[in-house]
């Protein structure tokens, strides 16, 4: 198949480019900067935004599916800069597809979008969007997920898979920012036995190619939305210290109440928006949430509807880690 890959200079958008050249698809690749391993690998490359119509249309033409991975991700920022690449941007990727008759979309969504500040202890997809949520990204990711379900139709079926909490060799997001304030003494762990799963990095990529196989008008995953992760909740603060000890950290001891996390995160946010602060707090509402309860998922709907099976455990994750 051909396949373009919005996002393919990052994270998850770099191993999904990997695993379909790895097993012989032809791959475009839609990305805002420069990344020369892209051709090096294989890919055919376009540089732009995905709000960029024309630039769109060139890459994806001729193309069998669509990987949408490109958003804008954080918890802190404009709710216009949010909007534009998240809502905005996956209306023009829906767009495309439908210009050049490309059948099938394969959309990256995230289990925040139904994330209510609550325990989410084995939910399933029928959890609804909450009615309130803690920040812009929660917000227009829900947005373009409702987007993406909204066109599956005769003429183009899609998918939403909401993988949740990548990690893996190279992750500049989850691990990157553990790393960051540890070494900085700034991490403090949320007081609790709250279980969080993850998804490896191999897993979440796996998930996507094993969707758009299974993708076909009517099929059983058409217009639907999945949860995809290891499947192997943790005590968060245990998952925490075994990364640290991958990279041959000390362990955190260090730790904060709920309530005092809480506190900080609306603190700092009324600080942040009062001062026109743009870089990210230390600790917001969401966040604080996140460290706190429990948040894992029912994955036997990927399993059952297209495969998907994660063959990476979380402690083959953890040997594979190399300190820097």
């Amino acid at each position: 198949m051909k396949a373009l890959v919005t996002g393919g200079g990052g994270y998850l958008g770099g191993a999904i480019v990997r695993a379909l050249l790895a097993r012989g698809d032809n791959v475009v690749s839609l990305q805002r900067g420069s990344y020369p391993w892209l051709e090096q690998a294989g890919a055919r490359t376009y540089t732009g935004d995905i709000n960029d119509i024309d630039t769109l249309l060139r890459a994806s033409a001729g193309c069998d599916a669509v990987f949408h991975v490109a958003g804008k991700t954080g918890v802190w920022g404009d709710y216009q800069e949010y909007h534009q690449t998240n809502v905005a941007g996956t209306a023009c990727v829906i767009h495309a597809c439908l210009k050049n008759h490309i059948p099938h979309l394969i959309h990256t969504s995230s289990p925040s979008v139904v994330f209510a500040g609550r325990d989410e202890a084995g939910i399933n997809e029928t959890t609804p969007y909450p009615e309130h949520y803690y920040n812009h990204y929660q917000r227009t990711k829900a947005l373009a997920e409702q987007k993406v379900l909204m066109a599956n139709s005769r003429q183009l079926a899609t998918v939403a898979l909401r993988p949740h909490l990548i990690w893996g060799p190279g992750d500049p997001h989850l691990i990157g920012r553990i790393l960051k304030r540890a070494t900085s003494g700034r991490l403090r762990l949320v007081k609790g036995e709250n279980l969080v799963d993850t998804t490896y990095i191999d897993n979440a990529a796996a998930a996507h190619l094993q969707a758009a196989d299974a993708l076909q008008v009517g099929a059983t995953c058409a217009g639907k939305a999945y949860f995809i992760s290891n499947g192997e909740p943790r005590v968060l603060h245990e998952l925490i210290n075994a990364i640290l000890a991958a990279y041959r950290l000390p362990p955190v001891t260090k730790t904060i109440t709920p309530a005092l996390a809480y506190t900080l995160g609306v603190l700092s946010e009324f600080v942040y928006t009062l001062g026109r602060i743009k870089r990210e707090p230390l600790m917001t509402r969401f966040v604080a949430k996140q460290l706190s309860c429990t948040h894992w998922y029912d994955i036997s709907a990927a399993r059952r509807d297209f495969g998907y099976t994660p063959t990476i455990s979380i402690a083959e994750g953890l040997r594979r880690l190399k300190p820097a």
